[in-house]
């Protein structure tokens, strides 16, 4: 049996969590990469060191990452985002990749859930890379809907994702996700077939 390491990426609004959410409940691994480095955010001394030195003490608040002001700070700024990310991108690719290894110990499929595969420089430890994509307007109408965010704040936070036209012809499998949740699953379904069919290549 052949193992596999599966990315899978989108911008916000995409439905990538969707996507990943019905991967889950087939009884697959699925390890969110974003949640990780919310973690290591949160708990990892040497990472929150340099936050504070970088951004001041203003960036935790009771031991907690002050979301509100980083975003200020990092969203409204490139650089500062770089920064922001130089400091977490590495720990959250060494703890994914040793989950992954974990993983494969006992399965053949692993998948990774991770928004800024690309830009975090990540492509490389995937065997295959799944883009899941959607019209910008359903993206915007999603987001709108899910955070009561304005269409401004959601702009500025794309800003800071590659648009998927850069992502496309870098990904090994890429799904259009304009319609409704079951067309999505079923996509899903698609591709776990196929992957099975892989893996069980020797």
């Amino acid at each position: 049996m052949k193992k596999l390491k599966i990315g899978i990426t989108g911008g916000i609004g995409s439905g990538k969590s969707v996507f990943c959410g019905y991967i889950a409940e087939k009884k697959y691994t699925v390890i969110s990469a974003d949640n990780i480095a919310k973690e290591i955010l949160s708990s990892d001394p040497a990472v929150k060191k340099k936050i504070i030195d970088a951004f001041g003490a203003d960036s935790y608040k009771n031991g907690s990452l002050n979301t509100g002001f980083i975003a200020d700070v990092v969203f409204n700024d490139f650089e500062s985002l770089q920064l922001l990310n130089s400091f977490v991108h590495p720990a959250t690719i060494e703890r994914t990749r040793r989950l992954m290894d974990e993983d494969l110990k006992k399965n053949n499929i692993v998948f990774v859930e991770a928004a800024l595969i690309f830009e975090a420089e990540m492509e490389d430890y995937f065997d295959y890379i799944v883009l899941i994509k959607a019209e910008n307007n359903v993206k915007i109408q999603r987001i709108q809907q899910r955070d009561n965010a304005s269409e401004e704040e959601i702009l500025s936070r794309q800003a800071n994702q590659l648009p998927d036209e850069e992502k496309v012809d870098v990904s090994d499998f890429v799904f259009d996700n304009n319609g409704s949740p079951e067309e999505l699953k079923t996509k899903a379904d698609f591709l776990l077939n196929l992957l099975n069919g892989i893996s069980r290549v020797n």
